[in-house]
């Protein structure tokens, strides 16, 4: 098996642990609220990273003030924000339309770029953003019968990837860009401070934990993020950089699968639409940018 070849397997299955969170989520969900779920994820987390990075000897950063600023809205909004609102949302609407819609993340952060920094869009890209927008429409329009408030859902879900694309802007601001396994060791020590203070006013200590709900904290926090970071980050060094913003597109086809296959959940017509125009937009868009 060839280097590139290898980092495709990688790099796919990065996106299956992808897709695979919305299914965790939907099992938080029902079990534990969305802030006191998040600092647990971390709190599962952070130790593995700490880890990571005196197994590799990776130095530990030290950010000045305006850096650690900048790293402290990151994690409240790309670890933090993303978690909880993803979980929230599941509480409405079902695990493939928000699968789906979280495939929209790599033209959504195109998206944010254009209208925060003031960046001038190619002709492509805003093809690949009126595309994700068709597809998220045809996820949210027709609502889920099953789940009359899953236009909710749905709202909370694409806040969550607009939280995802500000974290991407954000890294944009650092003034010295740190390693990746620092930077994510970062977030989950920052992420679990912010969503710990949150989860106060969740008053944790009088819920009743549900085991199904812990064991898909545990999946969340060891699976998509630690090994997910493990095999994304194996895999964009083995290919060009427009070969692994393919890959973004699996993401949303395991969700789809993986909702169907694990938790039941049909297939709808309006759900295949969404989903194309969702992996049309990503490939329009990975072919504007240079390799």
């Amino acid at each position: 098996m060839t280097r590139r070849i290898q980092g495709y397997w990688y790099l796919a299955l990065a996106m299956v642990t992808v897709g695979s969170t919305v299914v965790a989520s939907k099992l938080i969900a029902a079990g534990l609220p969305p802030f006191t779920a998040t600092a647990l994820r971390f709190a599962v987390a952070l130790p593995l990273f700490v880890a990571l990075m005196a197994l590799t000897r990776t130095p530990w950063p030290r950010p000045d003030r305006r850096d650690g600023l900048v790293l402290l809205l990151q994690a409240g909004a790309g670890s933090v924000g993303y978690t909880a609102l993803l979980i929230s949302g599941l509480r409405y609407t079902s695990a493939a339309d928000a699968g789906i819609i979280i495939g929209t993340l790599p033209v959504v952060s195109t998206a944010v770029a254009i209208v925060v920094l003031g960046e001038r869009p190619r002709p492509a890209a805003l093809g690949a953003i009126g595309l994700a927008a068709a597809g998220v429409f045809f996820i949210a329009a027709q609502g889920n019968p099953g789940q009359p408030r899953s236009l909710l859902g749905n709202a909370l879900i694409f806040g969550a990837i607009v939280c995802e694309g500000l974290f991407i802007l954000l890294n944009k601001r650092l003034r010295q860009p740190l390693r990746p396994l620092a930077q994510s060791t970062w977030m989950s020590a920052l992420g679990l401070a912010v969503a710990a203070a949150a989860a106060m006013f969740e008053t944790p200590w009088s819920i009743a934990l549900a085991p199904g709900a812990l064991a898909a904290v545990a999946y969340y926090a060891v699976i998509p993020t630690v090994a997910g970071f493990l095999l994304w980050y194996a895999g964009a060094e083995r290919v060009t950089g427009t070969e692994a913003s393919l890959f973004t597109a699996v993401a949303p086809v395991s969700a789809l699968l993986l909702a169907a296959g694990v938790l039941g959940e049909p297939v709808t017509p309006r759900q295949l639409i969404g989903v194309a125009c969702v992996l049309a937009s990503v490939f329009i868009l990975s072919r504007t940018r240079p390799a």
